[in-house]
């Protein structure tokens, strides 16, 4: 045998030793957790034949407690690029069968170089987190390597769409790359995000609670807003990526690819004819509206079960790709809280850095009151939705389906704030208040003054419906150019694919600055 056949014979039996990463033990308990290796998920996540791997050879440079006996080809974590549909991505996933995925400064090397390449090339990052967190073996080194990653997480944000899955165990400082991706997914039961664990939860504060309890799945797609999909299977959590990146331009120079659609843009819906109630305190579910009007009935909601009460969502309308932010009467009268506002406003900014049009329907009372929301700092968070709307450079289409009172009107993608195009049902009730807090306001000492309650009754009666007739109706407001046209709720797909086309040449640009001061 030649000396070139020994040396590629070596090549790939190094290869193999490489594939194999901590070895078939380590594999084997991986897969008895119910986890898959970080090779089958990139396998899984990419088009067949696609995977492109780098830095297969890379080891860690450790020579302290030990580590000088403990060399593994791939160091904890495999890189490299590949296609989804046909489109490029960049892709690393955290090996747990070596060193428990543990971060050593080689493993973030291997990162920052493809996340690096990512914004280079203009193609989406997807992270897969399976990781006991820094390598104590390598101390400051490894708490570099993180800091290496953060910063390209923050200068990648706005650039290329950042998605993080997180399959197994995510703790201390390594739940911070995640959080400043575009968006996380969880897989319940086996994954988990926190700062401190439940020993130290313990050691502090006495507090006894399961890591499931403290950061599992469920917890931060519903509690905390963290996470916006909570998944059953990874193989869910896998096919749930592809689809969010199919709503997704590569970077933020492009726009989101076209799909195919059989939907008839002039497809009329009869059943938006009769879908708000007759009592104006009755709820109804504005995700039958939104299927609807978008293609084939078909949206991807993003954190569906946090901040229920308000509905952020991609859809297509005519095959192009939207965000829409829509109240939600269903839970809460579909009013903006805290959660509410921060959730949508971080939605909206996903999607203006992404060339993504954005669609508004509005059905909101107003915001919470109470002490809760006020010492929570409800104006703040408030001030975040309003921002994000205002700073929008996207087409923004806006439909009123129903109330549409006091600030909340004005933070809904109103006219006011650069709304493209807005329309309204003749339905909508747009005004400061409802009309029985108005007459409080407008009428109430004489409401006071009248003693028989019968009389009184009829007063209130009589001023709540010159109040009614006044605003119960969108056409004051289209008296003065806020709306641009009173709609046929079923002609709703029609006039939204039509307001989008319009705009698709839309130029419109926010004044030169280093950045903004968006109310955190």
């Amino acid at each position: 045998m030649s000396q070139i056949q020994d040396k590629i014979n070596q090549l790939i039996e190094n290869r193999e030793t490489a594939r194999m990463g901590g070895g078939q033990k380590a594999i084997d308990k991986q897969h008895d957790k119910g986890k898959y290796t970080a090779r089958e998920r990139i396998q899984m996540l990419l088009d067949e034949g696609s995977f492109e791997e780098f830095d297969m050879f890379v080891t860690h440079r450790c020579y302290d407690f030990g580590m000088e006996k403990k060399h593994t080809f791939g160091d904890g974590v495999v890189t490299g690029y590949g296609t989804i549909d046909g489109r490029l991505v960049y892709v690393f996933a955290q090996d747990f069968t070596v060193t428990a995925g543990s971060l050593s400064l080689s493993m973030s090397d291997k990162i920052c170089k493809v996340m690096d390449m990512a914004m280079r090339n203009g193609a989406p990052c997807i992270g897969m987190n399976d990781s006991g967190g820094a390598r104590i073996q390598e101390g400051v080194n490894a708490l570099a390597g993180y800091a290496n990653i953060f910063q390209r997480n923050v200068m990648s944000s706005g650039v290329i769409p950042q998605i993080s899955a997180i399959f197994g165990p995510c703790a201390g400082g390594a739940v911070y790359s995640p959080a400043l991706t575009d968006f996380i997914i969880m897989k319940k039961e086996t994954s988990n995000m926190f700062l401190t664990g439940p020993k130290v939860v313990k050691t502090v504060t006495g507090e006894d609670v399961t890591q499931e309890q403290l950061g599992g799945a469920t917890m931060h797609t519903t509690k905390s807003g963290v996470a916006q999909f909570a998944v059953d299977t990874e193989e869910e959590g896998i096919a749930l990526i592809k689809k969010l990146i199919s709503y997704m331009p590569q970077n933020n120079m492009e726009d989101a690819p076209l799909a195919v659609c059989t939907d008839k843009i002039t497809r009329l819906e009869d059943s938006l004819n009769d879908i708000i109630p007759d009592s104006a305190n009755k709820p109804y579910d504005m995700g039958e509206v939104i299927r609807a009007i978008v293609d084939d009935g078909e949206y991807l909601e993003s954190a569906a079960g946090y901040a229920k009460n308000i509905i952020t969502c991609f859809a297509r309308f005519n095959g192009q790709s939207v965000g829409i932010i829509a109240n939600q009467p269903k839970y809460m009268a579909g009013v903006l809280d805290i959660n509410a506002s921060r959730k949508a406003a971080r939605f909206i900014r996903f999607c203006d850095a992404f060339n993504i049009a954005i669609v508004t329907l509005v059905d909101v009372p107003g915001f919470l009151p109470g002490t809760t929301q006020e010492y929570g700092g409800v104006i703040t968070h408030g001030a975040k939705l309003l921002f994000a709307y205002c700073e929008a450079t996207v087409p923004k289409v806006t439909v009123t389906l129903r109330k549409a009172y006091g600030g909340a009107y004005i933070v809904m993608s109103s006219k006011h704030i650069r709304g493209d195009i807005n329309y309204a049902w003749p339905t909508a009730e747009i005004a400061v208040m409802g009309a029985s807090g108005a007459v409080e306001v407008l009428y109430g000492k004489e409401v006071a003054a009248i003693a028989d309650p019968e009389e009184k009754a009829k007063f209130v009666a009589e001023k709540e419906k010159e109040y009614n007739d006044k605003f119960s109706n969108p056409y004051n407001a289209a008296r003065y150019g806020y709306i641009d046209d009173v709609i046929e709720p079923r002609n709703t797909r029609f006039r939204v694919i039509r307001a989008l086309q319009s705009l698709a040449t839309k130029r419109l640009q926010n004044p030169a600055k280093k950045h903004s001061n968006i109310p955190l």
